[in-house]
Formats: structure tokens, C-alpha cells, sequence
């Protein structure tokens, strides 16, 4: 090993264990990981210079840039916002524009040229998905009316980065900005990005349904599928001239309207999880500290704007289309930072060299104040509006005062089948027609197929998001017919934790202690008891009557 090598492999050492202590601490604070990951940056960067960016962490970082957008496209489902398209278009684009002019004016006062306003002005009208979206999950949210209508913006926000990352791509291939040159590199750049959307909007529908519907049945299949699949898409916007960026959003734009797309992005996450922090560790350490306090009170300024700007904006629209004052609030405090897009598009300006360092350190300063004032914004968005009402600061935007109709289907009481084999479809058959409320998982989604009556969920029930999902805590019995002795285990341990009786598949004897010792409530044993015993014992306790026969 050389000393480059070996000076690689100590920085990274660095930065991943940076990023986890901050990235710890900012759990105790409720501190966003992104911004965590730019404050572990600066330590290790310009406040102790310990860490130094050269070419290979770069390319590092630049992957981390692909995964993080494959990331955000994956949370894009078009199903997801179609009730909400109307809202999502007109607030997502009247936002952009509100933004983008009022940012050019405010910069431009401050005594920013025109190139450095523009990049300013377009970094501060994005909001960020992949931290509302996180923060929203937390808060249980996600499917909420505001919940959907915020992810609809981000969808047509994102769509827009799309178009500004190609006008990039457009103006670099100019190499300078002169007339003739700008007009062929804009129409080779918009070209190639119409034809690569075409592409994956075609696969998606035609080509991706069958062979993602077989390698979704084996969870290591699929997991290299998908990276296959991105890396693809990205080398096809290489050949066609276009960033990594946008190749990588439209391949997760694409897999995102699959139907085993949550599973699917539950499993790319820790890997993403890594490069995601190389590449907000690594933007940290490029910040210029004397730059950022020089720019002081340029950044104070753009932060006020952005957290007071956007929601002011957002609650206009959003009331003005008759949705209710509550909804429109909370959905317009979502909005209230600026995006990961942001650092991504003032990155690409500094290597192109239309603007310098420190507008760059400029962008991470304002990104660390608004994503963590607006993350606390968001945690506590319930006391806020409470605030602002008593204050009578709502009253001006006459927003309905009826609340809104949810669409949202909340899960409590059902019951929970894990492993679709032969006994756990005849249980969620016989449970079904007992007029249970049930929710069959498996990882496979063929599986899942015909099982009429139920609700089904594609997942892995070792993965802590798929717990939260299926809304353990909240159901009236946990019934596995697995063939997995450590998930079944698992799946014993979180039950008993959450005070929620079990059922587990018992499918060999030497499983009985240990299912015994985390106070399974039922084994379910048909080698030994038979299936219709199970029943009995069930319709005894009063959990369940299910109708199961041999």
C-alpha cells in the first residue's frame, strides 16, 4: 500500500468516525444528520485541518452525490401525490418563482454580482426532501393531507432542479457564455435530458415491472439490481453528456413507481447512509471559516428570508386554494430550508468556475442554519401554530377554519401475519373471514398476490422502519409463520418489548426454550398440535377466531 493509499483510507477512517459522534450528537438534539455532517466537516477540516480533500475523496464524494439522488427520486412516487397534483404544481412553482426573484433582489443588495446572486438566489429556492421526508416519518405524518401535499411540492421542486442542473450542463458545454455557443450547449443538454427521460419513464412502465417483480423475491437480488440500474442510468447520462446528478434522480424517478419501491429503498438506505455522510463531511471541510464570517450578515439575512419567506408564500397559495388553516400552516413550515440540491448546484458552479469558494461556504452556511431552525420548526410545528394563532398572526391569509378531510387509514387493533407460506395464507385467510382487520408482510410480493380481504405490506420485518410501518405497537396480536429461527426470535423480543402477544411458528422443538424465555405468548407447533389446536387456543383467548383447517 502507498502512501496515497494509505492517506485515503486514514481520511475516510476520519471522516466516518466524525460523522458518527456528531451524527450521535445530533440525535440527542434532534439535530438533523446533514447538518450534523457539515459541522463534523469543519472540525475536521478548516478547525483542525486533519482532514484535506484530494482527488479520490472527491470521487467519493461525487458517488455519495449519484446515491443521495437516486435516494430522493426512489421517494417520488407519482401514485403517492396524485389527490394533492393541483396544490403540488401551483405551490411548488410559485414558490420557485417567489423565491428565485425576491432571492435575486435581497443578493443583489447585499453587494453580490450578478453570476453570484443568480447561484444564490436558485440555491435558496429548493427545499429539502430527503429531511422533511425523515422528519415527517418520525412524526408519524407521512400520509397526513399536509404530509402528501409537502412530498407533491418536493416532487415538482425536484423536477425544476432537474431542468436548472441541465442548463448547467448546457452552459458548461458552451465553455463560456457567448450567444452561439450557450444555444448549441443548451440544446444538446436539454436534448439528451428529454431523451434519457423518455427512456426511464418507458422502462419503468414497460421494461422494469417483470424482472424487478422476480429479483424482488431475493432481497440481495434486488438490492444489486437497483444499484445495476442506477449505474446504468447515470453511464447513459454520461454518454449523453449530461451530469451524474440528473441521471441518477431519473433512475430512482423510475424504480419509484414499482410497487415494492418502499422495500426496495429500505434496503439501498444504509448503503446510501455512508456516501450521504462522505459527502456532507466532505462539504464541510471545504467551507472557508473566514469566508463564512465575513458573510455574516449576508447569511443571517438569506436564512430570515428563507424561513420566513417561503412559508409566508407557501400559506398564501396553499390558503388561498381552500384547503384549512391548520394544513396550510403545517404544510408550509415543511418548506421553510433549503435543499440538498442546494449545496449539489453551488458545488457544480465553483468546479465550473462561475462562482467561487465563498459563495459556496455562503450556501453551507445558510443550509446549516435553515435546515436545523426548520427541523425544529417541524418537531414542534403543533405548539407553533398554537403561537401563531394566539398571536392572531394566521388572520390575515383567511384560510378555512373547517378542517380538511383525511384520506389517512391509521392501523390499531388488527393483526399482524409475517410470512406468506402455506400456514400463513390459510391464517390470513381464516382470520379475513372472521371479520379481522389484518396485515399480511413478506418480502415477496408474489406472495402477497390474491390474498383477498387483507392489507399487504412488502417488507423485512428485521428492519426497524418496517416495525414502525406495520404499527406493531398498536396491534392486537403478531402472528409469524416463518421458517427463520432469528427473525422469529426478533419478532418475539420486539413483541415482548412492546407489550403486543405473538404467535411464533415453533417449527422445530429446540426453538421452544428460547421462544419460551422471551415470553412468547402462543407457539404455533403443527408438527406437533396441528393447525386446528392453534385455532382453539386463539378463539379461546379471545385474540382471534380464525377459521383454519388442515
Amino acid at each position: 500500500m502507498d502512501g496515497s493509499e494509505f492517506t485515503l483510507l486514514l481520511d475516510l477512517g476520519f471522516i466516518v468516525v466524525g460523522a458518527a459522534v456528531f451524527a450521535f450528537v445530533g440525535k440527542l438534539l434532534r439535530m438533523p444528520s446533514i447538518v450534523a455532517y457539515i459541522f463534523a466537516g469543519i472540525l475536521l477540516g478548516p478547525a483542525l485541518g486533519i482532514v484535506e480533500l484530494d482527488h479520490s475523496l472527491e470521487l467519493i464524494a461525487e458517488l455519495g452525490i449519484a446515491l443521495l439522488l437516486f435516494l430522493v427520486g426512489l421517494e417520488l412516487s407519482f401514485a403517492k401525490i396524485r389527490d394533492v397534483g393541483r396544490v403540488a404544481v401551483a405551490a411548488g412553482v410559485g414558490q420557485v418563482i417567489f423565491t428565485a426573484c425576491g432571492g435575486i433582489v435581497i443578493c443583489l443588495m447585499l453587494g453580490f454580482d450578478f453570476m453570484a446572486s443568480l447561484f444564490l438566489a436558485v440555491a435558496l429556492t429548493f427545499s429539502s426532501t430527503v429531511v422533511v421526508v425523515k422528519l415527517l416519518d418520525q412524526k408519524g405524518h407521512l400520509n397526513r393531507l399536509y404530509g402528501r401535499m409537502a412530498v407533491g411540492i418536493f416532487l415538482v421542486q425536484d423536477l425544476i432542479v432537474i431542468l436548472v442542473l441541465t442548463l448547467l450542463a448546457g452552459l458548461g458545454h458552451g465553455e463560456g457564455l457567448e450567444l452561439g455557443t450557450a444555444a448549441v450547449g443548451l440544446a444538446r443538454a436539454f436534448g439528451g435530458m428529454g431523451l434519457l427521460l423518455g427512456i426511464v419513464l418507458l422502462a419503468s412502465k414497460y421494461l422494469l415491472p417483470r424482472p424487478f417483480a422476480w429479483a424482488a423475491r431475493s432481497p440481495d437480488t434486488i438490492f444489486i439490481w437497483a444499484l445495476f440500474w442506477c449505474l446504468l442510468i447515470v453511464g447513459l447520462a454520461g454518454a449523453l453528456e449530461l451530469s451524474l446528478e440528473i441521471g441518477a434522480f431519473l433512475a430512482g424517478i423510475a424504480l419509484a413507481q414499482l410497487p415494492y419501491n418502499d422495500d426496495l429503498r429500505r434496503r439501498l438506505h444504509p448503503l446510501m447512509s455512508f456516501f450521504i455522510a462522505v459527502f456532507f463531511v466532505t462539504l464541510g471541510v471545504q467551507m472557508d471559516l473566514s469566508a463564512a464570517r465575513e458573510n455574516a450578515f449576508p447569511a443571517a439575512m438569506l436564512s430570515l428570508f428563507v424561513l420566513v419567506g417561503n412559508p409566508f408564500i407557501f400559506m398564501i397559495i396553499i390558503s388561498r386554494m381552500r384547503y384549512s388553516e391548520w394544513n396550510s400552516f403545517q404544510t408550509s413550515v415543511t418548506v421553510a430550508q433549503i435543499s440538498e440540491f442546494s449545496f449539489i448546484f453551488a458545488a457544480l458552479g465553483v468546479s465550473s468556475g462561475m462562482i467561487d469558494q465563498d459563495i459556496l461556504s455562503l450556501v453551507a452556511v445558510v443550509g446549516i442554519i435553515t435546515i436545523t431552525g426548520s427541523a425544529y420548526m417541524i418537531i414542534y410545528s403543533d405548539w407553533l401554530y398554537g403561537f401563531c394563532r394566539r398571536l392572531r398572526l394566521l388572520r390575515p391569509f383567511r384560510a378555512k377554519q373547517e378542517p380538511d378531510e383525511e384520506s389517512e387509514s391509521s392501523r390499531s387493533g388488527h393483526i399482524i401475519v409475517v410470512g406468506m407460506n402455506h400456514m400463513g395464507v390459510e391464517i390470513v385467510k381464516g382470520l379475513v373471514a372472521r371479520g379481522e382487520q389484518v396485515l399480511a408482510v413478506d418480502t415477496d410480493p408474489a406472495k402477497l398476490h390474491g390474498l383477498e380481504g387483507a392489507e399487504v405490506l412488502i417488507g423485512n420485518v428485521e428492519y426497524e422502519s418496517v416495525v414502525e410501518e406495520i404499527g406493531m405497537a398498536e396491534a392486537k396480536l403478531v402472528v409469524s409463520a416463518l421458517q427463520i429461527e432469528d427473525t422469529n426470535h426478533l419478532l418475539a423480543y420486539r413483541c415482548r418489548r412492546v407489550g403486543v402477544p405473538c404467535s411464533i411458528h415453533a417449527f422445530d422443538v429446540s426453538m421452544v426454550d428460547d421462544l419460551m424465555d422471551l415470553e412468547t405468548s402462543y407457539l404455533l407447533m403443527p408438527n406437533v398440535d396441528g393447525l386446528v389446536e392453534q385455532r382453539e387456543i386463539l378463539e379461546k383467548e379471545g385474540l382471534a377466531g380464525a377459521n383454519i383447517e388442515r
